[in-house]
């Protein structure tokens, strides 16, 4: 593959994703509401429960508010990852994956293109969640701004081969939402993205259990910690393990001798 060649298919794939979020403007607003309706809401709902909390090792205390806010913005990459998924399923409904795929270029080239295009876009609406956030008195130090984009581009290279996953087994349109719900709301609750783990055990053992072991609380961790310009090393890579798990199946998944051509 020339890099030339490999360069322009980047640049046209993620050209196709901008132009797709922009013309669709309810997307945007969708993903930077829903996160700011459970910041207002549901933060203030339940402060006095938690009041402080606690991001070990480093003992540093954060109010409620704005650890329930780094959770969010997890729950942004984890939309639009799950969002990705769907625009897959349409795409191979439509026949234009069909085109995609059958191109010169390796398969795993495309599937990482199209994670890059959905991971940039899932950026843009962090950054303006951030933006709005500011107003509100989640206001982390401006280098948090930058130390954090490297983890954003992870967690959402990592939440995005996840949707890609999904779109492997998902055959119909019809079947997505059912699908998303199974996948999106244990993922988002059974996790730090609400609550420490501290919390989380004092409430129960099994729960606590499963959030360490979900790959969203992983992600979630390394965006809390990078905001505040730390580097917690196991999240990262938890993280990185799960997306290179989930790629590869993923990549498996959409080979034309085992992908979901011969599930037809």
């Amino acid at each position: 593959m020339a890099i030339s060649h490999g360069l322009i298919a980047l640049n046209g794939i993620m050209k196709r994703e901008y132009w797709r979020f922009v013309h669709q403007r309810e997307r945007f607003l969708a993903a930077l509401v829903r996160p700011l309706v459970w910041l207002f809401v549901f933060a203030a709902g339940f402060r006095s429960t938690l009041g402080l909390a606690i991001i070990p090792p480093y003992e540093t205390y954060i109010l409620y508010e704005v650890y329930i806010a780094v959770g969010l913005i997890g729950m942004i990459q984890l939309f639009n990852g799950m969002q990705s998924s769907l625009s897959m399923v349409y795409d191979r409904e439509m026949g234009s994956m069909k085109v995609l795929l059958v191109s010169p270029l390796p398969r795993w080239f495309l599937l990482m293109a199209k994670l890059l295009a959905s991971t940039s876009v899932s950026i843009l609406q962090v950054y303006a969640f951030l933006t709005v956030a500011w107003f509100y008195d989640i206001q982390p130090p401006w280098l948090g701004y930058l130390t954090v984009f490297p983890a954003l581009v992870l967690t959402g290279l990592m939440l995005g081969a996840l949707g890609l996953l999904l779109s492997t087994f998902i055959k119909q349109l019809e079947n997505f939402s059912g699908v998303m719900n199974f996948v999106i709301f244990p993922m988002f609750f059974m996790s730090t993205a609400l609550y420490p783990l501290w919390k989380i055990k004092e409430s129960s053992l099994l729960l606590h259990t499963l959030a360490s072991y979900n790959p969203f609380s992983q992600a979630v961790e390394l965006i809390r910690f990078s905001l505040y310009g730390q580097f917690n090393l196991y999240a990262f890579s938890y993280t990185l393990v799960s997306f290179m798990v989930f790629m590869s199946i993923a990549s498996w998944g959409y080979k034309p001798s085992s992908g979901w051509k011969v599930k037809k």
